[in-house]
């Protein structure tokens, strides 16, 4: 039995969007692990214009402290 790729299509192209606002940490976090790293175009199939957008604004996010460097799972 052979696997089919379907092709991914990025949701940014899809509805549009000019400019990735960091100020929207409820679309940042779609993009982030557990551990805090930023999740490959490859993997969320967006492309490769929006996922430079999208670094920067995680970036941007977490110098302000609007998202997490990464979860802090210790509790004690």
């Amino acid at each position: 039995m052979a696997f089919v790729n379907r092709q991914k299509v990025c949701k940014f192209c899809e509805n549009r969007v000019i400019r990735i606002d960091y100020k929207d940490a409820k679309i940042l976090r779609r993009f982030i692990t557990e551990q805090g790293k930023i999740i490959p175009r490859r993997v969320t199939g967006v492309c490769a214009r929006h996922q430079r957008m999208l670094t920067r604004s995680i970036k941007r996010a977490r110098n302000i402290a609007l998202i997490h460097y990464s979860l802090d799972v210790t509790q004690s």
